[in-house]
């Protein structure tokens, strides 16, 4: 599935509810906790996208792991929070890579247009001037 097709509302709450293995009443606590937020029909039915039916499957699994609403909020919070670091970090990668292929592109042709600039100098014409002595 494309991920726009992931947020497309499909599912009534009871389809919903079935698919993430609750009862509709609860979808409807998770949604005044904010902790779901279907989209609604012109009608004011709630329809639940693929997205929001994995959601409810993660707080399920946040609460049979012991966590109270509260706790299940701090989690997704953070995991969303996480999620947004990772793009970003993806996002910064990629402009660090094109930095340095710019940047390497940039001294090779820097290099090449000073091999016409070098002029050959010999052994012969190189005088080591060596270390000056203090008088004392």
């Amino acid at each position: 599935m494309r991920q726009h097709d992931d947020d497309m509302a499909l599912f009534m709450i009871s389809v919903a509810a079935e698919l993430a293995g609750m009862h509709p009443q609860t979808l409807r606590l998770y949604e005044r906790r904010g902790l779901v937020r279907p989209q609604r029909t012109a009608k004011n039915t709630r329809r639940y996208s693929q997205r929001d039916v994995e959601r409810l499957q993660r707080i399920q699994q946040l609460t049979e792991l012991g966590l109270n609403l509260a706790g299940v909020e701090r989690v997704l919070a953070m995991e969303e929070q996480m999620n947004a670091m990772a793009a970003q970090v993806q996002r910064l990668q990629a402009r660090l890579e094109e930095a340095a292929a710019a940047m390497h592109r940039e001294i090779e042709r820097v290099e090449r247009s000073h091999r016409f600039e070098l002029v050959p100098v010999s052994h012969t014409q190189i005088v080591p001037l060596g270390r000056r002595r203090r008088r004392a």
